[in-house]
Formats: structure tokens, C-alpha cells, sequence
């Protein structure tokens, strides 16, 4: 029987299911680009307010920023030999990248803010051991933050984010994951954050704590499902599958494709967190952007290719996975959200109200 179209909204506003046409991250870049501003641009490039690159005492505001640039292009040049003008293509809180073009093509310098200060070395690290599937790196510097990446060809939204490309990439994928496992230790005492099974029922308490952009009913919903999130965790934990590097934003516009070679690029919003939760992403656009229907033969396809590296029978473990992969993904987002000014979080609220109330739609048995 066909259902009345407000009938159906009103059972998704009670049932915390998201609203049609809700895509968090497209919303969360538009919303977000007010935010960028000359402070940001000094917080990334190392620089404080009132000096300059040398530190010296400076009279202007204005000279502050036009020198904020200075550092990051002297330092750009040390690598490379740039043959067109330097220009910011994004400039976000969390970071801003600029484009370098080089005889032959083009390579990316990227400043991370302090919430993402473990990208410039995981992403060299990743790099250094899978460089057939990770952006390249040119150059970086820990200190300050920054990176120099090559060039990783065309995202997989321009070709319209075919599931075959996933088809090939996820193996790959699952098979870095598997041979991070040995520096997982390693990554979270360098303040990749630490989403492992044992950290993440204080992340949901810590979730639970904070002013978060829901209706009370679906923080009720949220809180009653505390013991069952626990009993969850240590469900999946049972299941033996080993923490490793979790991209979480692992969607069409993060992978990209040259002369046939599949590159994973932008590890800003990594954890160490259990594996599986990759996919929540992955799967999230498949469904939004090519509208495949949940039960989309591709979604079974690309699950066993992923799970293909890991071993046979793990289809139950990644059920619970992508269930608690949800409100891992929204205990995530809170730590992008308290490195923002309070000015700039109604902002972000209204994408991350998306992201929760996906979150609360696992909560359902």
C-alpha cells in the first residue's frame, strides 16, 4: 500500500531515520565556507597574530595576512619548481589546500589545523608503505602541519562514482588496513584520535554529555541505548577482528583514479578504530548519490570484496560493524565540533544534525 508522502516524514522525524535527500558532507562544505577567515589561515600556517614569518612584531592586520602566505610558498618551493601563480582552492576550519602547478601537471600543498595535526604524518606514513594506493607525498613538515602531495588524478564522483571502481578499491583498501594492524599503537602515540573498542563506550558517554542538535526524544533514544551499544561493542570485540587506520570518509570524492591506479586521498578524518566501520561512508553515498536501494545487489557485492582479505564468516561481524559504525562516525564528528568557536557551531549543527540522526536510527532492533 502506498503511503502518504507527510506520513512518511512524520514516521522518520519520530523514528530518528534521516529525512530524503540528506547528504551531511555536501551541506557541511557549504556551510562552513563563511567560516573561513585570515585567523584560520594563520592557525594553519603556523603563524600568530601580530607577527610575522620571522616573528617580528607587525603594526596591521593587513600585513599580517598578506604575509601569512610567505612561509608556505617559500617552503613549497624548496620542493618543487612551480610554472604558474600559487592558488588556495579550499579553505576550510579543519584545513586549506592550495594548488601548485608544476611543469607537467600539478601538485597540492595542504595546512592542517590542530584538530587534524596527525594528518601530515599518517598520510607520509601510509604513503611510505602502500604508495600504489595512497596520495603521493612530495614533501612534509610535522611541525607545522603541512603537506605536499602529487597529484592523484580524477575522483570517482566525476565518473559518476561507479560501484566497480569501489569493486577494486575496497580489497586494496582492506588489504592496507590489515597491514596497519602492526602500527596501530603507533598511530594513536601520534594523536590519530583512538576509536578502538575500548575507547569507544567513553566516546558514546562523552557523545551522551554533549549539547547535541536533536530533539529530546531522540536523545532519550540515544541514552536508553547505552547498554546496548556496550553490549554491542563487546560482541564485536569477540568477533577478533583487530583495531587498524579507519578513513571514515571514505566517499566518491576521496578516491581517485590515474591512468587506471586507485589512490586514497584526505586522511584527516581517520581513527583507530575497528576496520569495518569504513564502509558506513562508502555505503552512505552509493545509496545517496546513485540512489541504490538498501537492498541493491551491489551493497552484498561490495561487502564480500571487502571482507575477501579478511576471511571467510565474517558477515555477522559486519553487520554489528556498520550498525555501530554509525555512532562511531557521529562520536567522530564531535571532535571536529569542539575545535570550532562557538560562533561557528550552529553552522556545523545543522549537518551534523544529519549525521545524529542516522546515528539514532541504529538505535531501532
Amino acid at each position: 500500500m502506498r503511503t502518504d508522502c507527510r506520513q512518511q516524514s512524520q514516521q522518520r522525524a519520530s523514528s530518528g531515520a534521516p529525512k530524503p535527500n540528506e547528504h551531511p558532507i555536501p551541506i557541511l562544505l557549504k556551510l562552513l565556507r563563511p567560516l573561513a577567515t585570515a585567523g584560520g589561515w594563520r592557525r594553519r600556517f603556523g603563524c600568530h597574530s601580530g607577527q610575522d614569518i620571522e616573528g617580528r612584531h607587525t603594526s596591521g592586520g593587513h600585513k599580517v595576512a598578506a604575509l601569512d602566505v610567505i612561509a608556505p610558498e617559500e617552503w613549497i618551493r624548496k620542493h618543487v619548481a612551480p610554472v604558474g601563480a600559487i592558488e588556495t582552492t579550499h579553505d576550510r576550519p579543519w584545513a586549506t589546500v592550495m594548488r601548485v602547478p608544476v611543469a607537467g601537471g600539478v601538485t597540492w600543498f595542504k595546512a592542517c589545523a590542530h584538530v587534524q595535526a596527525f594528518e601530515p604524518r599518517l598520510t607520509a606514513e601510509l604513503y611510505a608503505r602502500w604508495p600504489d594506493r595512497v596520495t603521493e607525498v612530495i614533501a612534509v613538515d610535522e611541525a607545522r602541519r603541512w603537506l605536499l602531495l602529487g597529484d592523484a588524478g580524477i575522483a570517482v564522483r566525476e565518473l559518476g562514482n561507479p560501484p566497480e571502481a569501489w569493486l577494486e578499491a575496497l580489497p586494496s583498501y582492506a588489504e592496507l588496513q590489515k597491514g596497519e594492524m602492526a602500527y596501530a599503537l603507533d598511530h594513536v602515540g601520534h594523536s590519530v584520535p583512538d576509536l578502538r573498542m575500548a575507547a569507544l563506550r567513553a566516546g558514546y558517554e562523552r557523545l551522551l554529555e554533549a549539547e547535541l542538535p536533536l530533539a529530546r526524544n531522540h536523545i532519550s533514544r540515544l541514552r536508553d541505548y547505552a547498554p546496548r551499544f556496550a553490549e554491542h561493542c563487546a560482541a564485536l570485540a569477540e568477533l577478533g577482528i583487530q583495531e587498524s587506520v579507519q578513513h571514515d570518509d571514505l566517499h566518491m570524492a576521496n578516491l581517485y583514479t590515474d591512468g587506471g591506479k586507485l589512490r586514497i586521498v584526505d586522511w584527516g578524518d581517520s581513527s583507530i578504530a575497528h576496520p569495518f566501520f569504513s564502509l558506513v561512508v562508502t555505503f552512505q553515498f552509493l545509496e545517496e548519490f546513485n540512489q541504490l536501494a538498501p537492498d541493491d545487489p551491489w551493497f552484498r557485492r561490495l561487502r564480500d570484496a571487502y571482507l575477501e582479505p579478511w576471511g571467510s564468516g565474517l558477515e555477522k561481524a559486519f553487520e554489528i560493524a556498520i550498525r555501530l559504525g554509525w555512532l562511531a562516525h557521529a562520536i567522530a564528528w564531535t571532535r571536529q565540533r569542539d575545535a570550532l568557536p562557538a560562533d561557528a557551531r550552529p553552522h556545523f549543527d545543522k549537518a551534523f544534525a544529519i549525521v545524529l540522526r542516522r546515528a539514532v536510527a541504529q538505535t531501532g532492533e
